[in-house]
């Protein structure tokens, strides 16, 4: 499959989509506590994205399950609400994504649920810093690899580890577009960026170490060694004056602006 390149019209569409995604991102966050189900938060998940007239994206996507991807504590990514109570100190992850007019929009957040440790919120400070760096790179002339050169480099510094068997990806008329967006690498390397591509940057960081393994209903994945893991993601236009985050109002969106009206 080859990079599939959005007109400024596409854009549009995909920020529609997008802004769908962060409105129930933002509606979730409200629910997040102890005593709350994963299970409970995919539904109403699921009703809203219907009512706004969108279509669930992950749901029935390649078998899965649900319109939530939700990670609590260990899991990275994939995992599957059900019944269990959200307890104070955890940390919850919940992934979302939908069909809006043909195009797809795709976002994460990862919440603490209730009051979480000092360590836990470094974990989500870091990786939404780590987010906000790789956005940062997705500018015309830089290299594909300086975005996950720079999550890579702000997270270990921090003595965290990036997730490597799932990176980030293209986001337009399929859920999952070329190219493949590691969160790790090193700088000026991969094709050079350019106007008209979308992007979902996606780091995934373990507080330990990086290695995966996957439970027996074939999707959640979690960390081998047990630590916490948190995972953020906005889908980004490259445009010619920088990074558009869409459907978030993002600093990058404001500086773009300033620099288009400069």
């Amino acid at each position: 499959m080859s990079v599939v390149w959005k007109t400024p019209g596409e854009f549009k569409l995909l920020d529609e989509a997008n802004h769908l995604v962060h409105h129930v991102l933002d509606g979730l966050a409200k629910q997040v506590a102890p005593g709350v189900t994963t299970a409970e938060l995919d539904r109403w998940a699921e009703a809203e994205i219907r009512a706004a007239g969108g279509v669930p994206a992950f749901l029935h996507y390649r078998g899965f399950p649900a319109t939530l991807c939700t990670a609590r504590n260990d899991v990275i990514v994939h995992g599957i609400p059900n019944h269990d109570p959200l307890v104070e100190g955890d940390i919850i992850g919940l992934d979302c994504g939908v069909l809006h007019k043909g195009y797809f929009g795709d976002a994460a957040r990862t919440f603490p649920v209730g009051e979480v440790s000092p360590a836990a919120q470094q974990l989500l400070r870091v990786t939404r810093e780590a987010l906000d760096l790789g956005i940062e790179c997705l500018r015309p002339g830089r290299r594909l690899s300086d975005v996950g050169a720079s999550i890579q480099r702000h997270v270990e510094r921090y003595g965290f580890s990036v997730v490597r068997e799932f990176v980030g990806h293209g986001v337009g008329t399929a859920l999952h577009e070329e190219p493949q967006v590691p969160n790790f690498g090193r700088p000026g390397k991969g094709m050079r960026l350019q106007p008209g591509l979308v992007l979902a940057i996606e780091p995934m960081v373990n507080a330990g170490g990086r290695r995966v393994e996957l439970d027996a209903d074939g999707w959640t994945a979690r960390t081998r060694d047990g630590s916490l893991s948190a995972h953020f993601e906005f889908s980004v236009a490259v445009t010619p004056s920088g990074p558009w985050v869409l459907g978030y109002d993002h600093p990058a969106n404001r500086r773009l602006s300033e620099r288009k009206a400069s």
